[in-house]
């Protein structure tokens, strides 16, 4: 692929950047909490996850065409594009994410998808020769112990080859929309891509569903939050509004700002998130190691940030002309 976008260099609007990445790392850890009470209901993975792609294309339909402003060329020029992200990190992530749960534990299945940061710095470094800084990789250590801690995996739990293999498949799937999502395409506003990707992530699932591959059930049982039941279309609204329509245009929008790097490391909040609304929705409450963990994670991503920071520039060399006397 040419054209990746990488780190080196400023960002405009960092700060913004932020709080749009900080918004999509919460938008998507409530994924989790409402389709556990679908999947309890049940729903299978499969279903869920095509119910959420669908509703959340639908609902960015508009705004990407508003985006657009009647300038569908663009979609035409990047259709490759469009199809390799609505392919592999919106359906084949998604994909191989539940494929990897029903073999193993959830905790070592996350804790192995959300090593996609150090993929991508891997990837920055290798294709673009962006070493990364003792600041970076201390950041890395940090969010990696985190992660450890919050996913609460110092109990000891039971890995299947099959699931991390599919665990693995899945970290490459998260960290390839974090580097695609940051590719510069002018033409081709946030929303835009959003809406598109959603869309073919969309279609890809139903056509791994009508063959077979991943089981399509679904239930107007009610699920329950909180000991509470509510409508079976609320959750599955939340899913496709909030955890997917608003969290990858956000999500978006933020690696454009930020890069592909940090975007990637503020993106592990989205574990915390997702800890914290199991809390809250499914009474899972989380230990002081994983509360630990949580602070760690945010520790990592504010020294990645520092070690982002763009050297500081040298005064251009004062070059002496020779005066010529008349």
């Amino acid at each position: 692929m040419t054209g990746m976008g990488n780190d080196a260099g400023a960002r405009p609007d960092v700060a913004a950047g932020l709080v749009l990445a900080i918004a999509s790392a919460a938008s998507f850890g409530l994924s989790g909490s409402l389709a556990r009470g679908l999947l309890d209901a049940g729903w299978t993975a499969g279903a869920v996850v095509l119910a959420r792609l669908a509703i959340a294309a639908f609902v960015v339909a508009p705004l990407a065409a508003r985006a657009l402003r009647g300038r569908w060329g663009a979609l035409r020029a990047d259709a490759g594009f469009i199809l390799l992200f609505g392919a592999i990190p919106v359906a084949g992530a998604q994909f191989a994410y539940f494929s990897a749960v029903e073999r193993m534990d959830v905790g070592p299945a996350l804790l192995i998808e959300y090593t996609a940061p150090a993929a991508v710095v891997l990837w920055l470094w290798l294709r673009h020769g962006e070493r990364p800084g003792p600041l970076t990789v201390g950041g890395a250590g940090l969010a990696a112990l985190g992660l450890v801690l919050v996913l609460d995996l110092l109990s000891g739990s039971d890995l299947a080859p099959a699931g991390i293999l599919w665990a693995l498949i899945a970290m490459v799937g998260c960290a390839s929309y974090f580097v695609l999502a940051a590719t510069p395409r002018p033409n081709l506003p946030p929303v835009a891509l959003a809406g598109s990707g959603l869309a073919v992530g969309a279609l890809v699932l139903a056509a791994v569903g009508a063959v077979g591959l991943l089981p399509m059930h679904a239930t107007t049982a009610s699920p329950v939050y909180a000991d509470s039941s509510v409508t079976w279309w609320l959750p599955l609204l939340g899913l496709g509004v909030v955890t997917a329509g608003l969290a990858y245009c956000f999500g978006i929008a933020a690696s454009r700002r930020l890069g592909s790097r940090l975007s990637s490391f503020v993106a592990l909040l989205e574990v915390v998130a997702g800890v914290t609304f199991a809390w809250l929705l499914l009474d899972q409450v989380p230990t002081s190691l994983q509360l630990a963990g949580g602070l760690l994670i945010v520790a990592g991503v504010v020294v990645v940030k520092l070690g982002e920071r763009p050297p500081a520039t040298r005064p251009a060399p004062i070059k002496l002309t020779p005066v010529h006397e008349s």
